[in-house]
């Protein structure tokens, strides 16, 4: 599939070619869906817990004897149905991590791509960097593609400190080198816009799948 070329002012410069097995598949719902889930698990902590009856304080001795009080039998302070004791069925620390398998972790990316191109959210941009961090240059980038108040990917072919820096001021903007995008951040964000140069990171880092 043939796409624009944009340079940071918003002015059309030329076209590219995509290649179809990349940009150009039917999306795979379900490949999309565990992706994200497994992509939200692991943002879990799991440290959540409670303490169980032995590892609350106190006990030990029995409170009072067995008879002749007129109240109900009582054996520990540490009991779950006294105040201060230990809890029953609660929560214990674990972890949440699942497993995706490679062919369905690639296949889910190369669906969000696709999906994003189908629904033209998905822009080419010439190359370009900042010689220092400069927010309103990269704002001012967003409003001339009428995108400063939407979510937005900016995937660039190599980690860039000046631009990351540039637009973590700027709400719902994201800045990633393609090596780290995961399908979540595709999903995530209405519009992609991917540096030229990265076209050709993402559709060889697809086909050298191992």
């Amino acid at each position: 599939m043939k796409v624009d070329i944009y340079n940071k002012s918003g002015d059309k410069t030329g076209d590219i070619e995509l290649k179809d097995s990349v940009f150009g598949i039917e999306p795979n719902e379900n490949a999309m869906h565990q992706a994200v889930v497994t992509h939200l698990a692991h943002k879990r902590q799991g440290t959540r817990k409670t303490k169980v009856r032995s590892e609350v304080s106190g006990g030990g001795k029995k409170p009072w004897s067995q008879k002749g009080r007129g109240t109900a039998r009582a054996g520990s302070t540490r009991s779950p149905i006294w105040v201060g004791g230990g809890t029953i069925h609660g929560p214990k620390v674990h972890e949440y991590n699942l497993k995706l398998p490679k062919k369905l972790n690639r296949l889910s990316r190369i669906s969000a791509y696709s999906l994003r191109a189908k629904e033209n959210n998905l822009k080419v941009l010439e190359d370009f960097s900042l010689d220092q961090p400069k927010t309103k240059e990269v704002a001012e980038m967003l409003g001339k593609f009428e995108v400063n108040n939407q979510s937005t990917l900016v995937i660039t072919s190599q980690s860039d400190s000046n631009l990351w820096l540039s637009s973590r001021n700027i709400p719902k903007v994201l800045v990633r080198s393609f090596d780290r995008v995961s399908t979540y951040d595709l999903l995530s964000h209405k519009n992609i816009m991917i540096m030229q140069s990265a076209v050709k990171n993402i559709e060889e880092s697809f086909e050298n799948w191992v």
